[in-house]
């Protein structure tokens, strides 16, 4: 079994579909995404648990989906958030990254590989503004539960924003002219970004991605507060010394909708993101 479009398109249909928007103000809406997530968790081979923690009075979920390894007693997390910024439907951001979650999910219980080190996948809520970058991030919490327990993370993977491509010329912006001169200059390819100081990891996963992948794959390696380099769940697992990247379709610098009401499900390219998620779980079962 191998990637399905159609299973990606199916979860970006129900997570966008989800009235009002699945803001943090929305607590029905992140629900009803948080109860579709677990549901779809529940029907795999894989312990299912959530993990609840309160911000502003309101109690938030982490949905968690545990698949044990047969050797090691390293841990693998592989993670996207459920919520978007504002009034949109975020198919771009974050339902393609959930999608890839769930699809992941999905290829460990289908093909039954020989795990090496447990897999946790998670599903986050709350990254994205006013909780940005503060402790009360769902991925800020998971990353700080795992370390109270002295869990041993060997690495971390981090989808965030994997189904806008585009073939025009010129699609593809940079934040630096340096930049530029290394990468395509058309939108159609993936990226895996790490901060400095841990290109042999950023560099691994983009080389297992390429052998298993008909997508361009592509890895960049900047200061943790360059460009979009820490824009996302991984940021919080570098708090503890631990490798994370995040693979991602450059965001804003090829996506207009970002954060826009028009990241809608007919703006994404799920021949590249069953593409992706094809990588990403070839890579992580061999981390």
């Amino acid at each position: 079994m191998d990637a399905s479009k159609e299973r990606l398109h199916q979860d970006v249909e129900r997570l966008t579909t989800i009235q009002p928007a699945r803001n943090y103000r929305n607590m029905e809406a992140l629900d009803a995404a948080a109860d579709y997530i677990r549901s779809e968790f529940e029907q795999l081979d894989c312990e299912v648990t959530e993990q609840p923690f309160k911000v502003d009075g309101r109690t938030y979920r982490n949905i968690i989906a545990f698949f044990r390894g047969s050797h090691s007693k390293e841990r693998v997390v592989v993670g996207a958030h459920y919520d978007v910024c504002g009034d949109q439907p975020g198919a771009d951001d974050n339902a393609s990254g959930v999608a890839g979650l769930l699809e992941t999910a999905r290829l460990l219980h289908a093909q039954k590989p020989t795990l090496q080190q447990d897999l946790e996948l998670v599903a986050y809520c709350l990254e994205e503004p006013p909780y940005f970058a503060s402790e009360d991030m769902g991925s800020a919490v998971h990353a700080k539960s795992l370390h109270e327990q002295q869990v041993k993370v060997k690495c971390m993977v981090c989808y965030e924003m994997i189904g806008y491509f585009s073939d025009e010329p010129n699609s593809q912006k940079f934040p630096d002219p340096q930049l530029a001169k290394h990468y395509p200059s058309t939108g159609n390819f993936i990226v895996v970004v790490g901060k400095t100081g841990q290109e042999k990891y950023t560099e691994h996963v983009r080389d297992l991605m390429r052998q298993h992948t008909s997508d361009a794959v592509h890895s960049v390696n900047l200061s943790a507060g360059f460009g979009l380099v820490g824009l996302s769940d991984h940021r919080n697992y570098w708090t503890y010394g631990i490798d994370a990247v995040m693979i991602n379709d450059s965001s804003f610098l090829r996506n207009p909708h970002y954060h826009q009401t028009s990241d809608t499900i007919d703006t994404l390219d799920f021949d590249r993101m069953a593409a992706v998620v094809q990588g990403v779980y070839a890579a992580i079962i061999r981390l």
